[in-house]
């Protein structure tokens, strides 16, 4: 009864899954891994992190609201399954 749903649901998770990995794949942020297993062991920051642009604000934003559809749905999908229960 609740296999469409749940295939659905779980259909577009995974395409936003992938669609996030694409995009930090191309944005580059899985370039340097050797570097990566270090950073823990720094003392202090390099540098002081930069203003976001306009473009960085919008993608953070963006992602934000997601996010928040992802929850959403979540909420729905418990709530459905909750309230049409036999």
């Amino acid at each position: 009864m609740y296999f469409p749903y749940f295939v659905a649901y779980m259909t577009i998770g995974f395409g936003v899954s992938l669609s996030v990995f694409f995009w930090a794949l191309n944005r580059g942020q899985f370039r340097d891994q050797r570097r990566a297993r270090f950073l823990p062991l720094e003392g202090a920051p390099a540098a002081v992190p930069a203003k976001l642009s306009r473009k960085g604000l919008i993608e953070t934003w963006g992602l934000f609201a997601l996010a928040c559809c992802g929850l959403a749905g979540s909420v729905a999908v418990i709530i459905f399954a909750l309230t049409h229960a036999r």
